[in-house]
């Protein structure tokens, strides 16, 4: 005869409470029961007192959501793919398109901070004589960067951080 007490018993010794988890995996508790809510995660089986109980399967399941949004892939995303794995859509179609859209929207990402890094460099070069230069002003003093042909993006820069940037005078 099978011993339902003692069954219930090994299978909460391989249960989790929200707090192990969350340390585990390096998550807010609060996470975890927002992943619930918005159906990431099924809900956990619980104690007699309401506690959340987590099984190697959920735990498995919340290493791979936190896996792939650190990948950058959206909640969305996310569920898609897990809705592929557990049979509800197709899965290999599902899962390209999914990553095929996150991999060209990280090109996209990468040519605009390629284009940013090229704009800053100059800048910094730049400062960096500013600095060097013995004959020029303190290296305390504010940085001339409008003396640069490049002075809109510093502009820009002075406008997003709230002070306003002098227009340059042109002869």
């Amino acid at each position: 005869m099978l011993d339902v007490k003692a069954e219930c018993e090994n299978v909460k010794m391989t249960m989790l409470q929200v707090g192990e988890v969350s340390r585990k995996l390096g998550l807010n508790p609060q996470t975890l029961y927002f992943y619930e809510r918005i159906g990431l995660i099924p809900p956990p089986h619980r104690t007699e007192s309401g506690y959340r109980l987590f099984s190697q399967e959920d735990v498995d399941r919340l290493t791979f959501i936190t896996h792939t949004k650190s990948m950058g892939l959206s909640l969305d995303d996310i569920r898609e793919i897990l809705a592929a794995k557990e049979g509800k859509s197709p899965t290999c179609q599902t899962v390209h398109d999914c990553l095929l859209k996150k991999a060209r929207a990280i090109e996209e990402t990468i040519q605009q901070l390629q284009i940013l890094h090229d704009e800053l460099v100059p800048l910094i070069n730049h400062c960096h004589q500013n600095i060097e230069c013995q004959d020029c002003s303190s290296p305390n003093e504010a940085c001339a960067v409008n003396d640069d042909p490049r002075y809109e993006f510093q502009k820009a820069c002075s406008s997003w951080q709230g002070n306003t940037a002098k227009t340059p005078q042109t002869n």
